[in-house]
């Protein structure tokens, strides 16, 4: 046999064992068989062929078996396919074991591929976090603001994580407690002598129901005096009805105006009706005289008065030109 037909085969068969190694991962299976959590050739060859990693299958069903949970190759490989996270199932279900706390496959697989990290929420369960809430602002009775901060400690609810609120949901509930208690105090001083009223009430409203949380503790960690709202607000109304006087005002001050107005036009008419009138009176007089109505002494008795009436009423007058009061 030439040498060359020699590496050919030795090649062809090197590669034909890698396929076979490949196809019926024997390492695997054996590791399996030594470690307590046995799978069968056949059931490796099958996850090779619908493209699952078998030794991620072996892996977890060697670390599930160790901390005593009953998981089956069957159901690993179906979480795998469907898109979940194996291995920090596993690891959730083993922290979940050790706490005490109820957590079976079906439900950590179920929040796994709702998109929660279920470990993170293990671990959750197990530590509670505590939660700031933002500054928030509310007004007592007695119109004094007051600006409150909180510390809100929570623990995962298991069983609220597929389908409950989360973060967001806690902390606007927890505000809106706190702008109640607030603003159902009689005076701001209340609130300031009696902080952990707040705490107690907000936790007597069961503001975690339909959350992915369950609230421990509510504790208050700030209150500040802000602005004296009601002052300002008073102030602001007192402002309001003060441009509103002067609006009115201003109304009544146009139609004086435009009163005085139509009173000189009504004394301008009646100056005028006055004159036309004055302007009659030769036309009167030269008809009497044609009619002989009237005489010539009739005449210059007429024409003295009116002289004598001038007089007085030069006499009366000042030399300004003004008429005594």
């Amino acid at each position: 046999m030439e040498p060359f037909t020699i590496v050919l085969s030795v090649v062809g068969a090197v590669i034909a064992l890698f396929v076979f190694l490949y196809l019926f991962p024997v390492n695997l299976w054996f590791t399996a068989w030594l470690s307590g959590a046995p799978i069968s050739l056949i059931t490796l060859v099958l996850m090779r062929l619908r493209k699952v990693p078998p030794a991620l299958v072996v892996n977890a069903m060697i670390t599930s078996t160790k901390a005593g949970l009953k998981i089956t190759s069957n159901d690993i490989e179906t979480h795998y396919l469907a898109g979940g996270h194996v291995n920090n199932v596993i690891k959730a279900l083993i922290s979940a074991d050790k706490a005490n706390i109820p957590l079976d496959f079906k439900l950590a697989t179920a929040i796994d591929l709702a998109g929660r990290d279920v470990f993170d929420a293990v671990q959750l369960s197990v530590n509670p976090r505590v939660i700031n809430t933002p500054p928030v602002a509310a007004v007592a009775k007695d119109g004094i603001q007051l600006v409150a901060k909180a510390r809100v400690t929570v623990r995962a609810n298991i069983n609220q994580l597929v389908g409950g609120a989360g973060e967001e949901t806690i902390l606007a509930r927890v505000g809106e407690g706190i702008v109640t208690t607030i603003g159902s105090a009689s005076s701001h001083k209340e609130v300031l002598e009696n902080p952990d009223r707040i705490s107690k009430v907000v936790l007597g409203k069961g503001l975690d129901s339909g959350t992915a949380f369950e609230i421990l503790s509510i504790d208050i960690a700030d209150i500040d005096i802000g602005e004296n709202i009601g002052a300002k607000l008073q102030a602001d109304q007192a402002e309001a009805d003060l441009k509103v006087a002067n609006a009115r005002a201003e109304e009544r001050r146009a139609m004086a105006v435009a009163l005085e107005q139509e009173m000189r036009a009504k004394a301008q008419d009646a100056r005028a009706r006055v004159i036309e009138a004055e302007a009659e009176v030769p036309k009167a007089m030269a008809d009497a005289f044609k009619a002989g109505n009237m005489g010539i002494m009739d005449y210059y008795r007429m024409q003295n008065m009116k002289a004598d009436t001038e007089m007085r009423e030069s006499i009366s007058k000042p030399k300004g030109g003004e008429t005594k009061k």
